[in-house]
């Protein structure tokens, strides 16, 4: 039977899960796959800590050079994160003559051009479907599934630990670092969480989605992005009342224009499709002219779930090579000469409508001060709340939701408002999406 040879470089959490799927599933791959998936070939620095898997002696290194210049090696796997040496590694591969693999979002939304073209080049396959949503199945989605469709927008809740945090302060009335601590204790979040909760993390998997949408080069840096560190359960209960949940969505808009591309929290009703998508599970909708939405939810981390995605990629990438053929589709989704750049919108053009709490002064006539100053900058107040009453000049909650307006014209109102002595803090606000 024909063996397809795979090395791997990283041996962490992911990598462990690759290894036991294709020990442990080997014969249904072969089933289905009509050949056999070998992993012959492992690098890490550390390859003394039992991760609970078996391999042979021979097959462990140290040395990324061996399976990268292992000549029956067919598809490199990286799964080392990070920038560099990540990319240095995809690059010799693929020269190599080597299909790759990688669950990389941060290096895909850095340098994924540079990588899809020295791919392109050699005619060589590139998988990533591990990078975005674990097992979510969303880039073969974009890239084959909805090839004819004109994609409009794309939200997604794509961080598991954000995402368990703002579930566990909705759920159970805790604040922010209770909810980061037991997230931390239970392994969904890093010692050092602030890819994670401060939204790096989701704008790396929007800026590689946005790519696949639209066909554009994504400056990472003009990705505007807020995290949750600022979120109180003061806005989770407020945002209750009203009938909301908020959730860290990475947004993505196309208007035959210009693309709208973000990262922060935002309040969604209860009844939007997203809103009950809690824990450390993903989720990601997708409008476009053939439907009016598409929502995919699954597990978005963890050794097993992400590690099916990258087997996947191995499995297809074999299929490849058994049919004699090398990359089927751009890897990008969009053929290399139709790749254009769009432009971005600001931040400051989008218009939205928003959440507002404000900590003032429990005195006579501080609302109307705070309702002039948004009525002068054409904002309408919806519906309020004031929570408690204040003494010894502490600050109470004052909470409105706003009709639709623009960006530009709350920030501006927020500047005046916060210059009031009678507002005792920086102000909270959060963008509603529909």
């Amino acid at each position: 039977m024909k063996m397809i040879k795979v090395g791997m470089i990283g041996f962490g959490t992911i990598g462990a899960g690759v290894a036991k799927i294709l020990a442990g599933n080997g014969e249904i791959i072969r089933h289905r796959l009509g050949a056999g998936v070998e992993l012959v070939k492992v690098a890490d620095l550390d390859i003394t800590t039992d991760r609970g898997v078996k391999l042979a002696p021979d097959v462990l290194t140290t040395s990324a050079d061996e399976v990268i210049n292992h000549p029956d090696i067919d598809v490199v796997i990286e799964l080392i994160g990070g920038y560099e040496p990540a990319r240095k590694f995809l690059l010799q591969a693929i020269d190599q003559g080597k299909h790759v693999v990688t669950a990389n979002k941060a290096l895909l939304a850095k340098h994924g051009d540079e990588i899809f073209s020295a791919a392109a080049k050699k005619s060589l396959s590139i998988g990533f479907e591990a990078s975005i949503g674990g097992a979510i199945p969303i880039i073969r989605s974009i890239r084959e599934a909805f090839v004819a469709n004109r994609i409009k927008s794309i939200e997604g809740i794509v961080n598991g630990t954000a995402n368990y945090i703002l579930s566990k302060m909705s759920d159970e009335n805790c604040d922010f670092d209770t909810a980061l601590k037991e997230a931390q204790e239970k392994g969904f979040a890093e010692a050092d969480p602030t890819f994670d909760i401060e939204g790096i993390d989701s704008a790396h998997k929007i800026a590689v989605l946005t790519r696949l949408a639209y066909g554009t080069p994504v400056p990472f840096d003009d990705i505007t992005v807020t995290g949750i560190s600022g979120i109180t359960s003061e806005d989770i209960e407020c945002a209750r009342v009203f009938g909301y949940r908020i959730k860290l969505l990475a947004i993505s808009k196309f208007d035959g224009q210009a693309i709208d591309i973000r990262v922060h929290p935002a309040m969604i009703p209860i009844a939007h499709s997203m809103a009950n998508v809690n824990g450390a599970l993903n989720a990601i909708r997708i409008c476009d002219d053939m439907m009016e939405e598409n929502v995919l939810i699954g597990h978005g981390a963890g050794a097993l779930p992400t590690g099916s995605a990258v087997v996947g990629d191995v499995v297809e990438i074999a299929r490849n090579i058994l049919s004699g053929v090398g990359e089927r589709l751009p890897a990008g989704s969009f053929q290399d000469k139709e790749v254009k750049k769009i432009p971005f919108k600001s931040i400051s053009e989008i218009e939205s409508e928003y959440f507002l709490r404000f900590s003032v002064l429990d005195n006579p006539g501080v609302l109307s001060k705070i309702s002039g100053i948004l009525g002068k900058h054409s904002i309408s107040i919806e519906s309020m709340i004031q929570r408690g009453r204040g003494d010894r000049g502490e600050g109470v909650p004052l909470v409105m939701m706003c009709h639709k307006s623009s960006e530009k014209n709350i920030q501006s109102a927020l500047k005046e408002i916060e210059a009031l002595d009678v507002v005792c803090e920086k102000s909270n606000l959060i963008r509603v999406e529909r």
